[in-house]
This record gives structure tokens, C-alpha cells and sequence, in this order.
């Protein structure tokens, strides 16, 4: 709509990160059959422009379950309607905590891995989850040998 756009005729980039947002948060209450919070955004690439008056379609799937923790990824896609024209404007993993009433953590139900994409998925997701773990201990490190 035109209130989310820019000057140049393009959605804001922060209309579609909520829109990831939203999106994920589904997946993940779905998932977890809880409250959940947004912990983090991964690297979000804006590889096209969504033009005003463009369908766009957001998809989400979990990839991956810690005890407390999921990665949900997103993918944009936009549709020019009188074309039927559909590009992939953006993708990128956000990161959610299970939450009780209290706000403390809570475990999340395993997942059941059944197809070669699910799978697939997983599989990345545990390689991102290891970097952003291994960074996460560097980051303290740091912390700790600047106080």
C-alpha cells in the first residue's frame, strides 16, 4: 500500500521485517504450541524491491529446535499481478524463545524430520546455530577481558 513505501515507490525494508516477524512468530507458536519471542534476526538481505501495488507472500518454516530455542526462516516472495510475475525479494532466520507466563524459558517439542528438504533445512540450521554459538563465546570472552 502507499503508506508503506518509500520515496522511490519501494516497501520499507522495516514493513517487511515485521513482516518476517509476524510470520515467523507463527511458525514458531505453531511449533512450540506456546508464547515465543523474537531473540534475533540473522543476516537479512534485501535482494530486490517490492514495488507498491505488488502480492507479496511470506513463507516460514521451522528448521531447527534447541531445548528452549527454534530458527524459523522466511522467504519473500512478490507478485506483480497483472504479470503473474514472481520474484524472491528476501530470505533470513529469526531466532525464538519458548516462553512461560512468567517470562522464564520453556522446553519446545523435538522435531520430526520427514522430507529431503526438511532435512536439508536442519542440517544448514545446525551449522548456523554452531557459528552463532561459537560467536556468542567469543563475545563473552571479549566482555569479560574488558572489565
Amino acid at each position: 500500500m502507499p503508506n508503506m513505501a518509500n520515496n522511490l515507490g519501494n516497501v520499507f525494508g522495516g514493513v517487511v521485517l515485521s513482516l518476517v516477524d509476524r510470520v515467523a512468530a507463527v511458525a514458531a507458536i505453531r511449533h512450540a504450541r506456546k508464547t515465543c519471542v523474537t531473540v534475533s534476526f540473522d543476516r537479512v538481505d534485501f535482494h530486490e524491491p517490492i514495488y507498491v501495488g505488488e502480492l507479496v507472500t511470506a513463507k516460514s518454516s521451522v528448521n531447527f529446535v534447541g531445548t528452549t530455542s527454534m530458527e524459523v526462516g522466511v522467504r519473500i516472495e512478490a507478485e506483480n499481478l497483472l504479470t503473474g510475475r514472481k520474484r524472491h525479494t528476501n530470505s533470513c532466520y529469526v531466532t525464538f524463545v519458548a516462553i512461560d507466563r512468567a517470562g522464564k524459558p520453556v522446553g519446545v517439542p523435538e522435531m520430526v524430520l520427514e522430507s529431503d528438504d526438511e532435512i536439508r533445512r536442519h542440517a544448514a540450521a545446525s551449522e548456523r546455530r554452531r557459528l552463532r554459538m561459537n560467536e556468542r563465546r567469543a563475545e563473552a570472552r571479549s566482555q569479560e577481558g574488558a572489565t
